[in-house]
């Protein structure tokens, strides 16, 4: 369908876009962190406390998982540039690979093969593959609604924000409702295997659903001509990361936001189940990261219009850093820790920057792929976002390997109620200061990106002068 307003600007690329647009194209973030961002949470801890795996075991297939992806991504990134689908260039794979994706999410958090590390690995590989195959196209439809760098921003705001709605749904629904349903209420063991597989089937249908929405509310406008796309190959993909500096910025900025998140998330049960002492409360502490989102996306416009994008990141970066040191200084002294409500206070603190400022950097995909397009005439939206994919995917493999090795290391054992005080301080680790280095180097990495608005405003005019040349 047509979802430009009537207010399209006489250029053709900067086309401005309907709420209706916006709302739909962000139903596709919110159905895949409803099925993914559970994966990325709770799968750990399903892994070592349900379904019955070492801590060591896990982390090495969450590593092979990652490996694999880094193969796969490519491919996909060109095969979807090559490839016009009928249902569309880019919208055609939220269907394609929304249906395995759905049946491999609820087969991942079944327990009919308790201990069986091939089941795991099957389940997680598979369903990896398919999460690219939507991911990466996705990616790239952000890029192929318009040119225009404000309404970009707005598409990336509502987008956020309802990929905090999804957010919100995982981090509060999933152990509420899995808690709710577990006998004894305990969701850490065994017992509660059908309660993890009932919520998590829910999860992905819905997921499903909202998929199917997204397409139907969106279409590809600014893409490559078809005899272009005939040029592009796997190798692109390399070619592309060496030759575009502000590409390279953006992905090693995505790895580490990536897994600054991947690792605080991945740590978040094991926190408030064995350093906290409620595990009850985790879904009011994850909740927490998420609630600022729908207070301050909506004013990132004019946040960035105020002070810029880079100082945007600079400034709520360093928010997110104080909320750390403040989690930090609760935890280690046992009568701030025991009022939870300074905890909330201090996940609510950082939550905010880190929302802000990893929500924020999707708005410069579209960015560094006009950039491309500038430099070498195709516009090769899908291998762009294959780069970027494969650097937030180590970022998540990261936050799947290091919480694994760091709870192996520091001998965590959850079949013990409690545990070791080196064992607690591992978490904590992986809670605060893991995510806060990684936050420092996500700030000198995002210092080093050069495509102010008016740069790329001007590279966007001067495609679009030659289109009509």
């Amino acid at each position: 369908m047509d979802t430009a307003t009537p207010r399209e600007s006489a250029s053709r690329g900067f086309y401005k876009l309907s709420a209706l647009t916006r709302i739909g194209f962000g139903a596709g973030d919110l159905a895949q962190n409803l099925i993914y961002q559970t994966v990325a949470t709770y799968l750990l801890f399903f892994y070592t406390n349900v379904f019955g795996i070492s801590p060591g075991a896990a982390a090495f297939m969450f590593l092979v998982v990652r490996v694999v992806d880094v193969l796969w991504d490519p491919f996909v990134g060109a095969f979807v540039d090559k490839h016009n689908p009928k249902l569309g260039k880019y919208r055609a794979y939220l269907i394609i690979g929304g249906i395995p994706l759905t049946g491999l999410a609820i087969l991942s958090f079944w327990n009919g093969f308790s201990g069986q590390l091939w089941y795991a690995y099957v389940t997680y590989v598979t369903l990896s593959l398919c999460y690219t195959l939507i991911n990466v196209p996705y990616g790239a439809l952000n890029a192929s609604l318009t040119r225009d760098t404000d309404e970009i921003t707005k598409l990336t705001s509502t987008r956020m924000f309802m990929a905090n709605l999804g957010g919100l749904a995982v981090q509060f629904g999933v152990p509420a409702t899995i808690q709710y349903f577990a006998p004894n209420n305990d969701w850490s063991k065994p017992a509660a295997s059908g309660a993890w597989f009932a919520v998590m089937s829910v999860y992905a249908l819905v997921g499903f659903a909202l998929l199917v929405y997204c397409y139907t509310q969106t279409k590809e406008r600014v893409v490559m001509d078809e005899s272009v796309g005939d040029t592009v190959s796997y190798s692109d993909l390399f070619t592309e990361f060496l030759r575009n500096r502000p590409l390279r910025i953006l992905a090693f900025f995505f790895i580490t936001a990536f897994a600054m998140m991947a690792v605080g998330n991945s740590a978040s049960a094991y926190y408030m189940q064995y350093n906290v002492g409620h595990p009850e409360a985790l879904k009011w502490f994850n909740a927490l990261g998420s609630i600022p989102a729908f207070i301050f996306m909506p004013m990132v416009p004019a946040i960035k219009r105020s002070i810029g994008k880079k100082r945007m990141f600079y400034v709520f970066l360093t928010v997110a850093i104080i909320g750390m040191a403040m989690l930090y200084v609760i935890s280690t002294v046992p009568a701030l820790k025991a009022q939870l409500w300074l905890v909330y206070v201090a996940q609510f603190v950082k939550s905010t920057g880190i929302i802000v400022a990893t929500g924020y950097m999707w708005a410069l995909v579209p960015e560094v792929i006009s950039y491309s397009e500038w430099k070498t005439g195709k516009r090769i939206s899908g291998v762009v976002n294959a780069l970027t994919g494969i650097f937030f995917k180590a970022g998540f493999a990261l936050g799947g390997v290091i919480p694994g090795l760091v709870l192996a290391w520091t001998g965590f054992n959850a079949a013990a109620v409690e545990q070791s005080a080196r064992a607690q301080q591992g978490i904590l680790w992986l809670v605060v200061i893991i995510p806060a280095i990684l936050l420092v180097l996500a700030m000198f990495i995002i210092s080093k990106y050069e495509l102010e608005d008016d740069k790329i405003d001007q590279i966007n005019r001067e495609i679009e002068a030659r289109h009509r040349s």
